[in-house]
Parts: C-alpha cells; sequence; structure tokens
C-alpha cells in the first residue's frame, strides 16, 4: 500500500490519497491569482480554497505575475522510461513478476546484505526497523494494547503484526533495498528474501507453515493473507478507493469531530472527541535507587590527593609482605630485612622499581620513582 511518484521518492498512500483526492478538489474550482473566484470544492478533509483578492488570500500574498510566466512540463518520457517506472506491485497480484525463492536462499541474502542494518533475525537495531517481533498472529493482538498501567506491553508494529498486504514488503524490497544498491537484486533473490521474512515472522500460507524448507512463488504470495488486512479505514483499494475515501472524510463522526455538521466546515479547537480514557499511574516508575536519590546541591568533598606510603603498602604490597608464604620479606622481620639492606638501599630501590623473582616492578602500583621508594623507607622504618 505505497503510492509511487516516481522511482526515489516513496510516500504512504494514506498522505497520497490525500494529495490526489486535495489535488483534484482544487482543479474544480481552484482560485487563479488575480482573479477573484469563490472557495472551491472542499477537499477530503474539509479544507478549501481561497480566491485572491487584492493580491493575497487571506493574510498571505501570492505572485500575481504567475499568469504571465509560461511553464514547462518537460517532456514525454520515453516507453522505455515509463516501463522502468511502472514497478508497482499491487495486492492483487497486478506488477509481481514470475520467480520463487526458498527460506534458505533468502537467509543467505539476508545474512550478506541486510544483517548489518536490522540485526539477526529481523530485531532491527541502530535506528533501522525490526522486520519480527516474534509470531504475526499473536502479536496482532497487541495493536488494541495501550500503556495504561505499570509494566503493560505497548502494540507491537512490524511487518508482520502491522502492515495490511505483503505486496508492499515485496514491491519496496525490490525497489529500494539493499540500500545504497538499490534495484540490485534479482526477482528469484525478493522472493527469497520475502520468504525468510515470512519465516522468521511464523507465517502460514493457505494452512502451510512457512519452514526452513519453504519454496515461496507467485501463485503461493497471492495466497498471503496478512493478520492486519482489515486494519485500516476508508477502504482505499479498487478503483473506488478514492470515491470511498471522500465519503468518509465526508462524515465528521468517522474520524471524531463533534462540533462539525458537514466536512466543508473548519474546526480549529477541541474538534475530536478522546478516544481513549486518561489514567495517570501511580506508583510507576523505579523507586529503590542504589544509591539513593538525593537533591543535594553541595559540591562533592574533595579528596585527599596527598601521599601516603602506609596506604599505598595496605592497598598494594602487604598481599605479599603482610604474612609468612609468599616468598617475600614480611613487614616487622628484622632478620629479613637486614639482609636484604644489607647491599645498600639503592640496590633495594633498584630491585623494587624494577622488579625481582616473584615481585613485579613496583609491586604492579602505579607509582613515580619517588614514591615508590617511600612506601621502601616505610616498610624498612617498620622492620628495624
Amino acid at each position: 500500500m505505497i503510492f509511487k511518484l516516481n522511482k526515489n521518492l516513496l510516500i504512504s498512500v494514506s498522505v497520497a490519497a490525500a494529495l490526489s483526492l486535495g489535488f483534484s478538489a482544487c482543479m474544480e474550482g481552484s482560485a487563479t491569482p488575480g482573479a477573484s473566484n469563490g472557495p472551491t470544492v472542499p477537499a477530503i478533509d474539509g479544507g478549501v480554497n481561497y480566491p485572491v483578492e487584492n493580491g493575497k488570500t487571506g493574510p498571505y500574498y501570492v505572485n500575481t505575475q504567475f499568469d504571465s510566466v509560461k511553464m514547462n512540463h518537460g517532456r514525454i518520457p520515453t516507453k522505455h522510461e515509463l516501463e522502468e517506472w511502472n514497478s508497482d506491485v499491487m495486492a492483487d497480484g497486478t506488477g509481481l513478476p514470475e520467480g520463487k525463492g526458498s527460506v534458505e536462499m533468502g537467509e543467505e541474502v539476508y545474512e550478506s546484505k541486510c544483517v548489518m542494518c536490522h540485526g539477526d533475525f529481523g530485531s532491527g537495531g541502530g535506528g533501522y526497523p525490526s522486520l519480527s517481533k516474534g509470531n504475526a498472529y499473536d502479536l496482532h493482538k497487541t495493536l488494541t494494547n495501550q500503556r495504561i498501567k505499570p509494566d503493560t506491553d505497548g502494540p507491537v508494529r512490524v511487518f508482520g503484526t502491522y502492515w495490511p498486504q505483503a505486496s508492499t514488503l515485496w514491491w519496496y524490497i525490490k525497489d529500494a533495498m539493499p540500500h545504497p544498491l538499490t534495484d540490485s537484486l534479482s526477482d528469484d533473490e525478493v522472493y527469497g528474501l520475502v520468504a525468510y521474512i515470512l519465516n522468521i515472522n511464523e507465517f502460514e500460507i493457505d494452512g502451510e507453515e512457512v519452514d526452513d524448507e519453504y519454496v515461496l512463488d507467485r501463485a503461493k504470495f497471492l495466497k498471503i493473507k496478512m493478520p492486519n488486512v482489515d486494519g485500516f479505514e476508508p477502504d482505499i483499494s479498487g478503483p473506488n478507493g478514492p470515491e470511498n475515501v471522500r465519503k468518509y472524510f465526508a462524515n465528521p463522526k468517522n474520524f471524531g469531530a463533534i462540533k462539525l455538521k458537514s466536512a466543508s466546515e473548519r474546526c480549529m479547537t477541541n474538534c475530536q472527541e478522546p478516544t481513549a480514557k486518561v489514567v495517570y499511574i501511580k506508583g510507576a516508575g523505579i523507586s529503590d535507587f542504589h544509591p539513593p536519590l538525593s537533591a543535594v546541591r553541595d559540591l562533592p568533598v574533595e579528596k585527599d590527593t596527598s601521599f601516603n606510603a602506609e596506604k599505598v603498602y595496605t592497598e598494594s604490597c602487604a598481599m605479599c609482605h603482610g604474612a609468612d608464604g609468599m616468598g617475600a620479606p614480611v613487614l616487622g622481620d628484622k632478620a629479613a630485612w637486614a639482609a636484604v639492606t644489607s647491599k645498600g638501599i639503592n640496590k633495594v630501590y633498584s630491585n623494587g622499581i624494577h622488579g625481582i623473582n616473584g615481585m613485579p616492578p613496583k609491586g604492579g602500583a602505579d607509582l613515580s620513582d619517588n614514591d615508590f621508594k617511600s612506601v621502601v623507607d616505610y616498610i624498612i622504618s617498620k622492620s628495624k
């Protein structure tokens, strides 16, 4: 259900319907610049076009020289250009080519060209939409969910649960994917990708599960029925679609307008009746924060950054020098430290700074040479 303006621009069908019907309304009685025509036939939402008077439409100026400007609408496209652009795939199968592709093939294409944006198994991420959240039939029921209670799940809107026609998926993949190499996939690859996306949405076609071995072709594709096929209004399908849209918006009650008697009127404030009860959730959210929330705005207490040899010893040295059995001289063992210092204090410093036996350089602490020497001095002073 996508209206295609050209090779590079796609807009939603609801917008397309509004544009097409609004444009036709303008053409039926549009005001010519410089003239003083009356209002035109109302557009589908009740809007009208107003005449140009004294170079203005309401408070806005218009280009009154427009009549003297010759418009160039370009050239007539060639037959080949028309064929290239006219690649619409409609719900009734119009424009859908012959071809076939398996779920297995589609998974291979997905892993090589799609997974980097749409995630493993279509999970989405990085700003790119999810293609599946699980069983489409079960999750379709969530479309009526409203988050009016704590921890209530909202509606799940992905291809399988929300889109009304599978033809949109085939067409979009063929014309717009993969980014930026659009229109680079073969028809069979598109069938394979569609089959894979149906598989991860746990679809059935004509009573048959779309499993890992499933092969999708044109005939099977036309038997796909989406869970949300009847989930949109007004009915825009078929040749009567535009007229159905007009009739729908001609009745203000269809879109919740409580102040309008007809679609030709314009309402600007409090026009719609609320469609959902407003419920304010009490006690929702996180309450037990760790650490607790605080409204105190005092500056943080400044940490003591002065060097403390005893503290460094406790944190970095006591593991080995605090008890027997580690192979290192223990703090307070006079005989052991007397043997160490007999080689001279500079040798003790050097061994400690560069590491010796099982001791890493500076005991693994991030210290300057001078600070490390202060720790050595502290240990020796406690071992005399």
